[in-house]
């Protein structure tokens, strides 16, 4: 509940974010870079299943080719009620998984094929928990509003920062340094707030794959392989791609960055949290 709270909230700071631009700079122009970004969002919403298969090289499996990780997923959405998703691998070598579609009947899960190396069955147990979790969720649709408003300011600050640069700001008695900084940052803070969202939708997964599963535990195990082998690893995940998978594919690549620009949260803090579930103890919130 505190995490659907939190993610409410940071979805309002978004919306309240773009509607003190329009403000601020008028109303046109955001109007426009609206409309352009639900096009682009949207559009990648509706065929985000496909998008991420086709960019994964993934390949759909019958549960003849792998029994197994056919039996757990229809254990799972057996025992939360959900339909079957389609199941895919692709040949990654790096041990990771992702979920996408835009709902429960329009969904997918793929696995790499180094997960299925890697991990011991009880292990992906909890990925694919986790991965369910997200679908239930519609964490899709959750990422791509906060996408659309994010992109909607990116938009927008471009087209005023210019504007205000060719004197033509909506203020015309405004200092346009304040307003061409205020374009600058606006895009910035709004980045950081979709990337918070994203942190906050996988700690949701997380807990909600424990309590599917009745313990933390294979979750906590599976994601402690996971990260260190994405940073051994490289992945030829496309950047745009990376925020869906379980553990950060691009770990590998040498870029140094803030947690706070990270959309994954560190996976220390997520194996804590599984542990502190799975041994009874509270959950304490330390995003």
């Amino acid at each position: 509940m505190k995490n659907g709270l939190k993610t409410g909230v940071l979805l309002a700071a978004l919306a309240g974010l773009m509607m003190l631009f329009g403000q601020f700079f008028g109303r046109g122009g955001l109007t426009i870079a609206f409309l352009i970004s639900m096009v682009m969002i949207g559009g990648s919403y509706f065929f985000s299943d496909k998008l991420a298969i086709r960019a994964a090289k993934a390949v759909e499996v019958s549960p003849e080719q792998l029994p197994e990780y056919y039996n757990i997923m229809h254990e799972l959405t057996t025992t939360s009620g959900m339909p079957m998703p389609k199941l895919y691998v692709s040949p990654e070598q790096q041990p990771n998984a992702f979920a996408t579609g835009r709902g429960p009947n329009h969904a997918a899960v793929c696995v790499t094929e180094g997960l299925l190396k890697t991990l011991s069955w009880d292990e992906t147990r909890g990925v694919l928990a986790h991965e369910l979790a997200h679908i239930k969720n519609r964490d899709v649709l959750i990422g791509s509003i906060a996408a659309t408003i994010a992109t909607t300011i990116s938009y927008a600050a471009n087209m005023a920062m210019w504007s205000s640069m060719g004197g033509r700001g909506r203020r015309d008695n405004g200092n346009p340094f304040i307003l061409i900084g205020f374009a600058l940052l606006a895009p910035m803070a709004a980045s950081l707030i979709r990337m918070a969202v994203s942190r906050s939708r996988e700690f949701e997964a997380d807990r909600d794959a424990a309590q599917m599963i009745g313990t933390g535990e294979p979750l906590a195990r599976a994601l402690e392989k996971l990260n260190g082998f994405a940073q051994r690893i490289p992945s030829s995940v496309p950047p745009p791609q990376a925020s869906h998978y379980i553990v950060n594919p691009l770990k590998n690549r040498k870029v140094t960055m803030s947690n706070l620009f990270s959309t994954h949260p560190p996976a220390e803090e997520r194996i804590r949290r599984l542990r502190a579930e799975y041994a009874g103890g509270p959950i304490q919130d330390a995003r």
